[in-house]
């Protein structure tokens, strides 16, 4: 056993475990003495999600310990690339007649909304009005 390998501990690793629990090893205590084939461990205990809620010290046989199969590797599966963004636009009015009447210069035609123009947040931020 090594620190941070999880295990499955039933009946066959010590009749504490009525119900069945999984662990993860923090560490094994080799310097607490016991009987032979037997060994203390630190662990946190894991709920249903794989979330540590508890630490545990535990007194178990190793040879009765399981160790649950790894999960299966997700495969890859390809999306289709997500649609292009639109971006909401509104129409600039023309200036007066004299100016230009009704031609709107390519770059003033449309404005995405939420632009401001003029001022904007960094010159109220700064103070300036």
């Amino acid at each position: 056993m090594r620190s941070g390998e999880v295990l499955h501990l039933s009946r066959a690793a010590s009749v504490q475990f009525i119900r069945p629990i999984t662990v993860r090893v923090i560490r094994v205590l080799t310097d607490w003495h016991t009987y032979d084939g037997w060994v203390w461990i630190d662990a946190y205990q894991l709920n249903a999600a794989g979330d540590a809620f508890r630490r545990r010290t535990l007194f178990l046989m190793p040879a009765g310990v399981r160790r649950p199969a790894p999960p299966p590797e997700r495969v890859a599966t390809r999306r289709a690339p997500p649609p292009p963004e639109r971006v909401a636009t509104r129409a600039v009015p023309a200036g007066p007649a004299g100016q230009g009447g009704a031609t709107i210069p390519p770059r003033e035609a449309v404005v995405p909304l939420g632009v401001r123009s003029g001022r904007g947040r960094a010159c109220r931020s700064a103070g300036t009005r």
